[in-house]
């Protein structure tokens, strides 16, 4: 069967399980770098039955297939994706509380609305992740973090769907979080929910770090543009936005991609910038950095 034929079986599938199907659906309305060409089908899954069967008949057909969440850390192909991609949506963003300090949550729930919902019930924990833009299953996915916190601090359980179609669980120590990793980076997965384990707190002084690290954000990231975060992993012993400025690459453009000028940790799309320009400019920074500061810069964005 040709991967087209292959792919045309999950669609039909997921339209007799009542999911949402969008056939060449362009990738840029759905990344926060708006880039990325189409994906060959998008399908919107509400309920944790119809995913397991979905990704285990895409394992079977031999189809790729991705979560797409808030689209936050991605740089997407401009020859868009010749798979499906799934978003989820319905019960994977609820949010309940299993005791006083302990919260589970849908995958596909925004970490925005997560630290809304700790700031509410006096739970501390979470203030670092105010302001970042992606879901709680890409933050975990990846370890999110900032401000001396990462999403390791709080995480107690994820819950996800393997290859198979089988669900299981992995504890925290399970999932292998440190610097921007988890198990999931090497093993196929879809995590479904999110435990975090938090700790009371003063409503008001967990409001005021909230507020103060939002207003870094503000000051200090090109918040204006489009981008997909920071670009590149923190070198040991250095801060990557600093090596790249120190080479007079702030401001550095190639097509629509540009090194902002507020921030040399970002590439920001100042119009039109395509995932070439991206990586073009990725590139040059890397090779400039490495000759001139003798430093290999990794890249922390996910590429589709």
């Amino acid at each position: 069967m040709s991967i087209n034929s292959s792919i045309g079986s999950v669609i039909a599938a997921a339209k007799e399980m009542n999911c949402a199907v969008s056939e060449n659906e362009p990738l840029s309305k759905y990344t926060t770098f708006k880039i990325g060409g189409p994906a060959s089908a998008m399908v919107t899954v509400t309920d944790a039955a119809s995913l397991s069967k979905l990704y285990a008949l895409c394992s079977e057909l031999s189809v790729p297939c991705f979560i797409l969440g808030n689209g936050s850390n991605l740089l997407v192909s401009d020859d868009g994706y010749n798979g499906v991609v799934f978003r989820l949506d319905g019960g994977f963003k609820e949010i309940v509380n299993i005791d006083e300090r302990t919260v589970k949550c849908g995958s596909a729930l925004s970490l925005a609305r997560l630290c809304k919902y700790a700031l509410d019930h006096s739970l501390s924990g979470l203030e670092f992740a105010w302001g970042i833009p992606g879901t709680v299953g890409g933050a975990v996915f990846m370890n999110a973090g900032a401000y001396g916190g990462e999403m390791k601090d709080v995480v107690e359980r994820a819950s996800f769907v393997a290859p198979d179609g089988t669900v299981g669980t992995k504890t925290a120590k399970q999932l292998e979080l440190s610097y921007r990793h988890s198990i999931f980076a090497d093993t196929p997965g879809i995590i479904t929910s999110v435990t975090v384990m938090l700790r009371h707190g003063d409503r008001e002084i967990i409001r005021g770090k909230m507020e103060d690290f939002m207003d870094r954000r503000r000051t200090k990231q090109p918040l204006e543009y489009p981008s997909a975060g920071s670009v590149f992993k923190r070198p040991e012993g250095h801060f990557a936005g600093g090596l790249i400025e120190e080479c007079g690459l702030k401001g550095k453009q190639i097509g629509g991609a540009q090194v902002s000028e507020k921030h040399a940790g970002f590439i920001i799309n100042k119009g039109g910038a395509t995932c070439s320009d991206v990586l073009s400019l990725v590139e040059f920074i890397q090779e400039t950095v490495l000759r001139e500061k003798g430093v290999s810069l990794e890249c922390e964005i996910r590429r589709v």
